[in-house]
């Protein structure tokens, strides 16, 4: 799974920033339903597969058992649907949950850092947490994104364009 930033064109087929969505693009979301005036997404993250495996190993051998591999697949499928993640020209905003909804939602000139942890299985399979602190020390962790490296480097950019524009 990639990220998609204006760069990925080619290799993902979606196209933000400085272009705008593909009318088929499915992801009508909470992301799309916050955006203010002039606001326009950058990048999008998605949350690595690789983070999913277990649920989705799980559901794959428990399948035969009477059908109760569904559970962990559903489980696995609402997951990955549920999580979004992007940063636009003016904020970063994250959400997580179904039923239960997490957000966070940070100002771009208030975000003073963004890190990224990878064990040795995210360092191999490209996915990670990043962690986002803000201004007055929030941070925001969010768990198994893919390409958590190329979030970063595109939201830097992102925020010297900013600070300098």
């Amino acid at each position: 799974m990639c990220g998609f930033y204006t760069d990925d064109v080619s290799r993902c087929g979606r196209f933000l920033g400085l272009f705008e969505y593909e009318e088929s693009h499915s992801m009508a979301s909470y992301i799309e339903g916050t955006l203010i005036n002039d606001e326009k997404i950058i990048y999008i993250g998605n949350i690595s597969l690789w983070t999913l495996a277990p649920l989705i190993s799980l559901g794959v051998i428990l399948l035969a058992a009477y059908g109760l591999g569904l559970i962990f697949l559903l489980i696995a499928f609402i997951r990955y649907k549920t999580t979004e993640l992007a940063f636009t020209n003016k904020r970063v905003i994250a959400k997580s949950g179904f039923i239960s909804r997490q957000t966070i939602e940070i100002n771009i000139a208030k975000v003073e850092s963004i890190q990224v942890h990878q064990n040795i299985m995210g360092r191999i399979f490209n996915y990670g947490t990043l962690v986002i602190s803000g201004a007055g020390d929030p941070q925001a962790p969010i768990v198994g994104i893919s390409n958590p490296m190329e979030f970063r480097r595109a939201f830097m950019q992102a925020q010297d364009q900013a600070q300098q524009g």
